[in-house]
């Protein structure tokens, strides 16, 4: 035997898994494909500049980042909690009274905030705000489309804001996502401000890797998991590796390629790294755009926002850097640079012309399809010893992610002591 258990997938949940079963007194190696860990959780380094792919933030309100991880060791550098809002010609900055008093007056009169959508939102979310049970454990659930027509939120709060920022999220602008699901989403982000590492995302799984007692195997992919007669036999491009058990926390797009199950079905987005010239300012907020009549983006971008106005860290002293979200659910997803620059330019009201690309991330597998039904389904045994696990087995976010590890860990350590 090489080890108790082999955990493949050095992501999130690969990593907390392998932790948990550290923990319980086990023998774990690790093998990851990739030359780093973090799986859908990375950061690229480019003329100083730090580019994650796909944009990403952490929130420190996540049970799972509070209980698993030193978020004070990340230095987190926080986003304003609010957004920028464009409508045609104008932007409006709607931000958190107490928490940004100077907008306060702005955010009030800006007209995106309707009595009746504040109302019918705070009867949609209040429950869940209260208590993230009645999320999780409620026995009913419906698209979010669905859920907010039958809340009477359908308002400008719905469509100028809230329908795109959510899009962004997920990585889906159909509304067909599980309102339970997104529920909790917004709890988090009401209660936490969402914030940077200082040395870019892919810092919290390093602290997760750091922690384990044998190095992570990089460039070891995993080809082939099959049950023997005392465990279980993992076929490497390093060679087989025999254990007790084995963990799969590989990518959802991978999940077929390894086990018996089919590939859950996943949003993706691009993101577009910029070194901007001159001093494009939004402070520390995301700008939403909602200049197409009835909502939404009258472009291609869905989000973008000046990444060093927030995080420092990401970018050297005295420059500037600027991410632009597009869906590859819409139709212009794939927009090239130009489209993107010309839509950056009127988003910002300034000239892009000489902005120098630094990266362009196309990611298919951002996230997981989370439909209506169970919030947490656990993770799943495909044979005597080999359990299936990852964020599309639990809600498709880092809490997800690190909590799908977590269970897998635990019932791999039960199974094993017998």
């Amino acid at each position: 035997m090489d080890a108790d258990v082999i955990v493949i997938g050095a992501g999130l949940a690969g990593l907390r898994s392998a932790r948990h079963l550290e923990q319980a007194g086990l023998a774990v190696v690790v093998v990851e494909a990739a030359d780093a860990v973090g799986g859908r959780v990375r950061t690229d380094v480019v003329d100083g500049f730090r580019c994650d792919r796909g944009f990403q933030v952490l929130n420190p309100a996540y049970p799972a980042v509070a209980r698993w991880i030193d978020v004070a060791a990340l230095q987190l550098q926080d986003f304003g909690v609010g957004a920028i809002v464009r409508t045609g010609a104008t932007t409006t900055t709607l931000a958190h009274p107490l928490r940004h008093p100077r907008h306060a007056l702005r955010t009030i009169t800006s007209g995106l905030l309707p009595v009746p959508d504040l109302l019918a939102l705070a009867r949609w979310l209040g429950p869940t705000l209260l208590d993230a049970r009645a999320a999780t454990r409620a026995t009913s659930d419906e698209t979010l489309r669905a859920s907010l027509d039958a809340a009477g939120l359908t308002g400008r709060l719905r469509r100028d804001v809230l329908d795109t920022f959510l899009a962004g999220v997920l990585a889906d602008s159909s509304g067909d996502a599980s309102a339970n699901y997104v529920r909790l989403l917004l709890r988090s982000f009401a209660l936490g401000a969402p914030g940077l590492p200082r040395e870019g995302m892919q810092a919290m799984p390093e602290q997760l890797a750091a922690g384990l007692r044998e190095p992570v195997r990089l460039g070891t992919a995993a080809r082939e998991v099959r049950d023997v007669a005392d465990g279980v036999e993992v076929t490497t491009d390093g060679g087989a590796l025999r254990a007790r058990a084995a963990v799969v926390a590989v990518g959802p797009q991978h999940v077929a390629d390894l086990t018996p199950l089919r590939a859950p079905e996943t949003h993706g987005l691009t993101t577009w790294w910029f070194r901007a010239t001159g001093e494009p300012r939004t402070g520390p907020f995301l700008l939403l755009d909602a200049s197409r009549p009835g909502g939404g983006p009258a472009g291609p971008v869905w989000n973008t926002a000046v990444i060093s106005e927030a995080a420092p860290s990401y970018a050297p002293p005295g420059q500037h850097l600027v991410q632009a979200t597009t869906l590859l659910g819409e139709p212009d997803g794939h927009a090239g640079e130009h489209e993107v620059r010309r839509d950056l330019a009127r988003l910002y009201g300034t000239a892009t012309a000489r902005w120098e690309v630094l990266a362009h991330h196309v990611v298919h597998h951002t996230l997981p399809a989370q439909a209506p039904g169970p919030i947490r389904r656990g993770p799943i045994w495909t044979g005597e010893r080999v359990l299936v696990t990852g964020d599309h087995r639990e809600t498709a976010s880092i809490q997800g992610a690190l909590v799908a590890g977590e269970h897998a860990g635990a019932a791999v350590a039960a199974r094993l002591a017998g």
